[in-house]
């Protein structure tokens, strides 16, 4: 416990000094493994009325936080039920306190309490407005707190602060009411059971998916449009929605020639050399719910399987979705094959790197016997899809679509025609630079390559920056605001909540497991845009060359054209360079494969994995920061500073802004041996298998920074080719993306 020779710590200050001075005691002194260092850093009562108390709760959280991200393996405990004593009377509200106040803590590390798991309420059960009074006492946000709940105290008192079971009023309307309520809520209790009794009164089974069934879906994709519904909420209905279909089936199936009238029909895929699916997945849920006929082809399907796919099935619509920049490329081929098999079905493009520019300037123009469509988000996806199988609207839409792209093309041409190169001489003698005269880099604790197999999935957590996470879902906002928001919050809390209890299976279940390496190597810069990596410190055995690009836009006075060799020193000045790759998606076929038919499930996985693979990153940079390389040993930063980049150095990925062609992930991969190492290989586009994995480069200098290389002119296309050793069609394949 945080005791020392002052007595027991109530400020987080005094707590952090304690436990800190006790680890250094127990694990450098005495030997003691720190995994089994267990602190607890004091849980004191808040509601006192002492103005002195009313900081407790955060104390510790605070303390927590600090343990968790500077006391490597330590734990932390406490006797949660000691924060509400001044409450004890009223079983309600100190529920509630202790349910708000684990939510907050187990968030900033908290890994074990001492409290009656009968008693504890679901934080995002709780009743809005006691729930935002606690959090305004536990997190002291308004010197008023304690008055404010003791003024509602009385109102809740006579039971528990949470729901006394679900309400079940709604079981007693009419069936249809019933089967819509169950849509709209995602509730899936009674599914089967509704069904069955809405097919006794039908006539036909395909009445009850035609009537009551897309009646309720009906109104779910009227409240997703409006605003009123979010993605979460949607995916849990289409899961409810399919396990009532899955039910008549085999009722319509024994009817003869009975077939459900779909809006329309899409074929769905991530084009060849792709791996990701999420955004593709959640856009054939909302299509689906919406009573579209969704064939998704699955991952790296390619051309030729697309297009055979949607003449056989007489397809409406043909979807393409790619996340790494290669996909542009592929999809452009597909538009010019569809063009010249002389198909006219409309062509939806979508994807985290596809934009509306690239549509209209790259695409479209391959494709003119159909419609090329940019889809942004699912949310669009219904409007853009029913206007194009349309019969009345679909004209007007298309001209308004291509007079929107005509005017991209020209703005683009217009933006091509004022942009101003530098040659690359003249980039290059605008470089950054610095006085390496006096530089000194720090020598690395390891040289060469390690593998790191013995990160737990928990040991992650802590390192999650949860604001992609809402984002996957469509749901705009920062973490924790987000939980708060006042339009997406209700929605944030009880995908927040699912989210936590799919993580701990995960972790419970340890199927899904996250493997790693990565190596630092001596480097130089032998070029202006090449670094050497050298297997010694002598440099007498050359690794690799790695070839970067360099910003050859004019750029205002003073402000240097970056490229990343700017951040390592020239020969006869010793300097380093690390890479690593990292992956949080070993073993996720075996998890997946036990939600077929629950895409909800399925999108929380891969969600999940996604995070915890950027989580690994941002762990082992740490890790090499402060220890393998050791260039910051004394660094002390909490999580969000860690999302925020506050520390020294940087880890950019081939195929990101500042080394953008992706080829170079293969020499980054020969290095690490990460097919091996950590299980991760690539595809002939450098996606990298699983998905849910991260790779890059560690640039340790002080001034080392993020930058985009943005656009680049001929001959620097000749030099990269060159470089590469390469021809320059090649190169300029690769480099697509950067070229006008």
């Amino acid at each position: 416990m945080a005791f020392d020779e002052e007595g027991q710590a109530e400020s987080a200050e005094h707590k952090v000094a304690i436990c800190a001075r006790a680890y250094k005691l127990l694990t450098e002194e005495v030997g003691f493994p720190p995994q089994d260092v267990i602190f607890d850093p004091n849980i004191f009562a808040i509601g006192t009325g002492i103005e002195e108390h009313a900081n407790y709760a955060v104390d510790f959280i605070d303390a927590c936080r600090w343990i968790r991200d500077n006391l490597p393996h330590a734990k932390c405990s406490g006797g949660v039920s000691n924060v509400s004593f001044a409450f004890r009377g009223n079983n309600a509200i100190r529920e509630a306190i202790h349910s708000v106040f684990l939510y907050h803590a187990i968030d900033a590390g908290l890994t074990m309490g001492i409290v009656n798991a009968g008693q504890l309420g679901i934080y995002a059960d709780i009743p809005a407005e006691l729930r935002e009074r606690v959090e305004d006492l536990v997190l002291n946000r308004r010197p008023d707190a304690t008055e404010r709940l003791l003024a509602v105290a009385d109102e809740f008192a006579g039971g528990a602060a949470t729901d006394q079971g679900p309400d079940l009023s709604w079981r007693e309307a009419e069936i249809a009411a019933r089967l819509s309520h169950a849509l709209v809520n995602g509730i899936g209790d009674f599914i089967v059971e509704d069904t069955e009794a809405a097919r006794l009164q039908a006539q036909h089974p395909i009445e009850v998916i035609e009537g009551p069934l897309m009646d309720g879906m009906n109104v779910v994709g009227d409240l997703f449009g409006s605003g009123k519904m979010f993605l979460p909420q949607v995916v849990k209905s289409a899961r409810v929605m399919k396990q009532a279909v899955a039910h008549l089936v085999p009722f319509i199936e024994a009817e003869q020639g009975a077939q459900r009238q779909a809006k329309g029909k899409i074929v769905m895929a991530t084009v060849k050399g792709d791996v990701h699916d999420i955004g593709k997945n959640i856009v054939g849920v909302v299509l689906q719910c919406n009573n579209f006929d969704v064939i998704d082809l699955g991952v790296m399907v390619p051309m030729e399987q697309i297009l055979q796919t949607a003449k056989e099935c007489d397809a409406d619509l043909i979807g393409l979705s790619g996340l790494i920049t290669p996909s542009l490329d592929e999809m452009v081929r597909v538009a010019a094959e569809m063009q010249r098999q002389g198909l006219d079905t409309p062509l939806l493009i979508g994807g985290a790197t596809t934009s509306k520019a690239h549509t209209a300037v790259k695409i479209e123009p391959q494709y003119s016997n159909g419609p090329t469509v940019y889809v942004t988000d699912a949310s669009r996806s219904v409007n853009v899809a029913t206007k194009l199988v349309s019969r009345d609207g679909k004209a007007d839409y298309l001209e308004e679509v291509r007079a929107d792209y005509a005017r991209v093309r020209e703005r683009t041409s217009l933006r091509a025609e004022k942009r101003q190169y530098l040659t690359l001489e003249q980039a290059r003698d605008n470089a950054f630079t610095c006085e390496w005269a006096g530089y000194r880099a720090t020598t690395p604790k390891q040289l060469g390559v390690r593998v790191v197999s013995d990160v737990s999935l928990e040991t992650l957590v802590a390192y999650i920056d949860w604001t992609p996470f809402f984002a996957t879902w469509e749901l705009a906002g920062k973490y924790p605001k987000i939980l708060d928001d006042a339009v997406v919050g209700e929605s944030a809390r009880s995908l927040f909540a699912d989210a936590q209890s799919m993580l701990q299976h995960l972790i419970d279940d340890g199927r899904l497991q996250a493997k790693g390496v990565y190596g630092i190597w001596p480097c130089n810069r032998t070029g202006p845009e090449t670094l050497t990596l050298y297997s010694d410190e002598e440099r007498s055995e050359r690794l690799a060359s790695l070839q970067y690009l360099r910003q050859q836009l004019i750029k205002p006075e003073e402000q240097p054209n970056y490229s990343l060799a700017d951040f390592v020193a020239p020969p006869g000045i010793p300097d380093y360079l690390g890479g690593f790759a990292v992956t949080a998606g070993i073993g996720i076929d075996d998890v997946l494969a036990d939600y077929i038919d629950d895409d909800y499930a399925s999108i929380m996985v891969k969600a999940l994995a996604d995070r915890l693979a950027e989580a690994f990153a941002e762990y082992l940079h740490q890790q090499v920061r402060t220890r393998h390389w050791g260039y910051a040993p004394d660094e002390a930063l909490d999580n969000q500073q860690l999302i925020g980049e506050t520390y020294r150095g940087i880890r950019p990925a081939p195929g990101y802004p500042a080394c953008p062609e992706h080829s170079e992930k293969s020499v980054l991969f020969d290095l690490l041996e990460a097919s091996q190492g950590a299980r991760i290989t690539l595809t002939d586009s450098f996606a990298m298998l699983p998905a849910a994995s991260v790779s890059g480069w560690y640039f340790g200098h002080p001034q080392a920074r993020y930058f985009g290389v943005g656009k680049i002119d001929q001959d620097q296309v000749a030099s990269y080719a060159q470089r590469k050793g390469v021809d320059e069609q090649t190169a300029r394949d690769w480099l697509r993306p950067n070229l006008d």
